[in-house]
């Protein structure tokens, strides 16, 4: 029997997906894996070079999606400031 060392293993980047697929309505982005649609779309027919460019830019992406739009308390506090009720 081989050992298992000598099977076929790919040299390009894996897939950052983390099989959480929702796009974030205003970033565009999958929240997930911090890819665009088109990026997810065509990362099987991208070479190497150019998934590990993507791979590279995902940290700088995150911040795009840790915003906050403050909710129900955000909510109350505007219907306070412009003078509406509940």
């Amino acid at each position: 029997m081989e050992d298992d060392s000598t099977l076929w293993t790919r040299s390009e980047p894996e897939s950052p997906c983390v099989k959480i697929c929702l796009i974030h309505p205003e970033a565009r982005l999958c929240t997930g894996c911090l890819r665009s649609i088109g990026e997810i779309a065509a990362w099987g027919r991208m070479s190497p070079e150019e998934r590990r460019e993507i791979m590279a830019q995902l940290p700088a992406r995150k911040p795009l999606l840790t915003q906050r739009r403050g909710g129900r308390a955000a909510r109350l506090g505007r219907r306070k400031s412009d003078g509406s009720s509940e």
